[in-house]
């Protein structure tokens, strides 16, 4: 079987069927457009680790929020930073989860919505969502820095891919907003899907050097590239649709 006809056999087979275990899953509970992006952003910011981790991290921010995430980050006040600081995720401490809720709640009150403000630094001439995730990051970074909480954890939480960085799960949390089928939400149509860029892991390296859709060794930002452009020639409107199918091929040590 010819690659293109594999990945297309997989993409269909990983519907939303097969959506667990992923981040994704627990999204699927909201309706409102503003309640999934701000607890898209927020999962994808703590989707590193162990799959179970990552997911009960997800449920203890749910379950803080009061299952409003948008509500609850719009009133956010220093009552509501009892409960956040419990929450911590690896090398993200209280402190730092209380200062992602913090730059949120300045965000929404000055743009309205995560859309919007992540427009601000889209530019429709650039060759992909690079220059806009650049952006996006180093604006939370500069907020960060200016109110003197800056940490390690909070830098991680807004990778740059001018330094190299795969911006794996900005990439991930962009794939959810713009693409559109049964697991992603398609609620940016403002961003076309040829412009996003595959978010890439171990999981999805491993497999892309197997398949030959990288010459790159290690990962970063360059890889991820690589690895999108020779995608496109499959697709070359919607590149990236199959990162779920990849991902949870080696995540599950299956066979492409």
């Amino acid at each position: 079987m010819k690659l293109k006809e594999k990945l297309e056999t997989h993409y269909r087979a990983f519907d939303k069927s097969q959506i667990s275990p992923d981040p994704l899953e627990l999204l699927h509970l909201f309706k409102n457009d503003l309640d999934i992006e701000a607890m898209g952003l927020i999962s994808s910011i703590f989707a590193y680790g162990n799959i179970k981790q990552i997911i009960k991290s997800q449920q203890n921010i749910i379950e803080a929020t009061g299952k409003n995430p948008y509500e609850f980050i719009i009133n956010f006040n220093h009552n509501d930073e009892k409960r956040i600081r419990l929450i911590s995720h690896r090398f993200y401490t209280g402190h730092d989860t209380v200062w992602l809720f913090k730059s949120l709640n300045a965000m929404y009150k000055e743009h309205g919505s995560l859309r919007n403000y992540f427009l601000r630094f889209s530019n429709e001439r650039d060759k992909n969502i690079k220059n806009a995730i650049e952006g996006f990051s180093q604006s939370f970074i500069d907020y960060f820095e200016s109110k003197r909480a800056l940490t390690r954890g909070l830098r991680f939480m807004f990778p740059l891919p001018s330094v190299g960085s795969a911006c794996k799960r900005m990439n991930l949390f962009l794939r959810w907003m713009v693409r559109k089928d049964e697991l992603d939400f398609g609620i940016w149509k403002e961003i076309p899907t040829n412009k996003l860029v595959i978010p890439v892991d171990t999981h999805i390296a491993r497999i892309c050097k197997e398949l030959k859709l990288t010459q790159l060794r290690n990962v970063s930002w360059k890889m991820a590239e690589e690895i999108t452009e020779n995608l496109r020639k499959f697709d070359s409107t919607d590149p990236v649709k199959y990162d779920f199918a990849i991902c949870h091929i080696g995540m599950r040590k299956l066979k492409f």
